[in-house]
């Protein structure tokens, strides 16, 4: 599978292990994150990985932040992704399984290394059920069609 990687500042040793294990599962990595301590903007980051997998250049995403709402907030922005921000194996495993999650968000501040290999390992593994998640999801799919972005306005002058 190819799993293109993202992270800020906060996400930068997290980062580290998980592309390690993803190697070690078999999978193709593409880091997109940074490897600076200096603090950045996570959105930067959210938006590669996310229009990478919403584009095909992925199968998969996963997103480190502090916390990792934010990452998950951005990365839904991308039309075609389905961003879950997980806490345990269990959260993780059920996003792929009813919502068919292809961004995975993690907190590289409140999760322990070993639960968030646990975490990995689930979400990889875990196949999209399908029957009446298939309607739920079809459902987004056609709101994201039928109600595209708006176009950024211009801000009026100062003054």
């Amino acid at each position: 599978m190819r799993v293109a990687v993202g992270n800020d500042h906060r996400g930068v040793a997290v980062k580290y292990r998980v592309v390690s294990l993803l190697k070690e599962l078999g999978h193709e990595v593409t880091d997109h994150g940074t490897d600076a301590p200096a603090g950045c903007d996570y959105p930067d980051f959210a938006f590669v990985v996310a229009k990478a997998v919403a584009g095909g250049a992925a199968d998969r995403g996963i997103l480190l932040c502090a916390t990792g709402h934010g990452m998950c907030i951005a990365a839904n922005k991308v039309r075609g992704v389905r961003a879950a921000n997980c806490r345990d194996a269990l959260d993780a495993e059920m996003s792929r399984r009813h919502n068919d999650a292809n961004v995975l968000c993690l907190s590289a501040d409140l999760i322990g290394e070993e639960v968030i290999d646990r975490m990995v390992r689930a979400w990889l593994t875990a196949d999209f059920e399908a029957g009446r998640h298939q309607r739920r999801k079809d459902k987004i799919t056609a709101f994201e069609q039928a109600n595209p972005l708006p176009a950024a306005k211009t801000p009026p002058p100062a003054g």
